[in-house]
């Protein structure tokens, strides 16, 4: 009996500390493209991956090939001449939360967290700080969203000759280089 409640204790100690995994169908990560001044378009990634270890460090991982603007020959443009996914294929997100914050959240319960996090894009690091809305569903399910847009500059991530490239293949006058960023994430163990 006394071996059998140890392994119990075991296994709710070991449940509790472990990995959230990013659920890719109940996610998403869109931004905003402007362009001639005043046309603003929706788009977003359709592969997202990640997880927050028991410790606290969490990734996201965005593949850059699965960009989906509802356009074909938009999405291989993007690809090839703004993320030149043939060198740089994925974008991450790291962050380094409080394992309290998460553990300590109560089922049902939200938390607004101030959180600065490195993005690496295309060969080019930057700390971002972006504003969330941390929701524990259920033990088990975690949501994070960004509370408001994140602007992206695609100049600091040495993607201006890119947009330049889109521009002139699309025959557009502008593209702006800012860039707002929002998502809903969704977190299982």
């Amino acid at each position: 009996m006394k071996h059998l409640l140890c392994a119990i204790a075991l296994m709710l100690s070991f449940s509790a500390t472990a990995n959230w995994q990013l659920d890719n169908e109940q996610s998403q990560l869109s931004f905003i493209s402007i362009k001639k001044n005043d046309i603003a378009e929706v788009h977003h990634f359709n592969e997202l991956s990640g997880q927050i270890t028991a410790a606290g460090d969490a990734k996201v991982t965005i593949n850059l090939m699965s960009v989906d603007t509802a356009i074909p020959i938009r999405d291989e443009r993007m690809q090839s001449l703004l993320f030149i996914t043939d060198a740089f294929p994925s974008a991450q997100f790291s962050v380094d939360l409080e394992k309290s914050t998460i553990e300590n959240l109560a089922i049902g319960a939200s938390k607004s967290l101030q959180l600065s996090g490195e993005l690496n894009l295309h060969g080019e690091t930057k700390t971002l700080a972006i504003t969330t809305l941390v929701t524990k569903l259920t033990d088990k399910k975690l949501l994070v969203v960004s509370l408001q847009p994140v602007i992206i500059n695609a100049k600091d991530f040495t993607l201006g000759k890119g947009v330049l490239a889109l521009q002139q293949v699309a025959e557009l006058p502008i593209i702006s280089n800012a860039v707002p960023v929002s998502f809903v994430l969704t977190f299982t163990r």
